[in-house]
């Protein structure tokens, strides 16, 4: 194996050399100039970002237990594009007294993260997708209990680091059946191999529950709420957006390449679970005023959305599941963004505090409004052609009773997105939140977020390009 294959694992490179910088920095920074490291994270990463988008040779390494296409390629530049966001919106808030020493341990851990996920995506063999599975979660579990001086921060973070630990045993004894099975973890041996009968379906259901953890899955999201209430929220954001989106890209992978022989029995329980996912999501955040709790499980509702695309079982359905993810990241990273800059600045998390937030504030009330708009399917923002690309993904197949379902559950996350849009402007409010000016950061992190709704709505080329980029795994 030559020098020059291992440029195809460019992106784990780079965020590896981004950490030992992060970290060198750490060593040599006095402790009057740990800030300046919030900036330098951010450039860094914005450059990784930029260079992840130069063409890159696709194969495969590690004796095809690491493979590159164009499409994983993609999928790694949408993860970074979140991450660079979350990198943005967390510049105020690290800033803050009780974070100033651990900022090189936010910026490492979320960086693991990442990699761990790209090593998800490009894995042809269940072990290194087991592996960067492990990679991904455990440092998730130390970000979700980094305000240590909370109780409800810590309890997130245990909550988090028992669930994944549930989750990943029941993952690896399905894996262990299928292995049983095939006699290989290859992926695509395991797909020469596998056939329907009892132990395979039994191994995939195992297998599927485990990833059904990771993307809050019903019946498998009653961690989701309350980690998500207890992270801070940026932790939060990146749990909601980034790890989902990861989650959901390489499910659809192993799914499409790995058990195409089955697909008749993995669309059935996709059917049933995306029915579940979107309804009892959206029937739980109509309850909702906790901000953070609402978007939990809005986000539980967007995971039963992916899975329209999954159902199609093509490329289509393929490039439908990229494509909702980039826009379900501005999205909902703009909410949460919103969300996190009203918490900074004023301690408040309810939906009842944003009664007459127009009168106050109303730049933040417009993001917000689009925000909802993106998350709700309302046209012309990004948002509804997401959801109507996913529609016509599952319709293509000839699940109509399933888009007929969803377009319903669609209604019904209409009303409650437009709680918060009424909340703000035509609520009144004795009380309402004070006046208050965001810093640099935080607009450029919301800016980036509005354009990328508008953009993604707007230029059809966007659909295309993921089209052709997603030819195949």
């Amino acid at each position: 194996m030559s020098l020059e294959s291992f440029t195809i694992m460019r992106h784990e490179l780079l965020l590896t050399l981004s950490f030992l910088v992060i970290l060198l920095a750490e060593v040599f920074t006095g402790e009057e100039r740990k800030e300046r490291v919030r900036g330098l994270a951010v450039i860094i990463f914005a450059i990784v970002t930029a260079v992840g988008f130069l063409p890159l040779p696709e194969g495969s390494i590690f004796g095809d237990m690491y493979r590159a296409t164009r499409t994983t390629s993609l999928m790694k530049n949408i993860l970074n594009i979140g991450t660079l966001i979350v990198f943005i919106q967390s510049y105020s808030w690290l800033g803050r007294a009780e974070n100033r020493d651990r900022i090189h341990e936010y910026f490492m851990l979320l960086m693991t993260t990442l990699i761990g996920m790209n090593f998800m995506i490009s894995a042809g063999h269940f072990l290194m997708f087991y592996i960067g599975i492990e990679l991904a979660t455990i440092p998730l579990a130390a970000l979700a209990a980094y305000e240590r001086f909370k109780n409800r921060s810590a309890e997130a973070g245990i909550k988090l680091i028992l669930s994944s630990s549930l989750s990943s045993g029941i993952l690896l004894f399905g894996l262990s059946m299928i292995y049983g099975t095939t006699g290989s973890l290859y992926f695509s041996e395991v797909a020469a191999e596998v056939r329907d009968m009892p132990l395979v379906i039994l191994g995939f259901i195992f297998f599927f529950s485990g990833m059904g953890f990771k993307m809050s899955l019903v019946p498998f999201h009653l961690w989701t709420a309350d980690v998500y209430e207890g992270a801070p929220v940026n932790v939060t954001a990146y749990l909601s957006v980034v790890s989902k989106g990861a989650a959901a890209f390489i499910f659809i992978i192993v799914l499409f390449t790995v058990f195409p022989v089955i697909i008749a029995t993995w669309e059935k329980t996709i059917w049933i679970i995306a029915v579940l996912t979107i309804t009892i999501g959206n029937l739980f955040a109509l309850r909702q005023k906790n901000m953070k709790r609402f978007l939990a499980f809005s986000s539980i509702a967007q995971a039963g959305f992916f899975l329209l695309g999954f159902v199609g079982g093509n490329q289509l359905g393929m490039t439908t599941v990229i494509y909702y993810a980039l826009v379900y990241i501005f999205s909902n990273l703009a909410a949460f963004g919103i969300v996190g800059i009203i918490a900074d600045k004023t301690g408040r998390e309810s939906m009842d505090d944003y009664d007459g937030l127009y009168r106050t504030n109303p730049g933040l009330s417009i993001a917000m409004m689009l925000a909802m708009f993106s998350l709700a399917g309302i046209p012309p923002v990004a948002g509804f052609f997401g959801k109507f690309f996913l529609f016509v993904a599952a319709a293509e197949k000839g699940f109509y009773v399933l888009v007929t379902i969803a377009v319903l559950n669609t209604i019904i996350a209409l009303y409650y997105y437009l709680l918060v849009v009424k909340a703000m402007f035509i609520n009144r409010n004795e009380t309402p939140i004070e006046p208050f000016k965001s810093d640099s950061m935080s607009k450029l992190g919301l800016a980036i977020c509005l354009a990328g709704i508008i953009v993604t709505g707007f230029a059809s080329g966007i659909f295309e390009m993921i089209r052709n980029l997603s030819y195949g795994i």
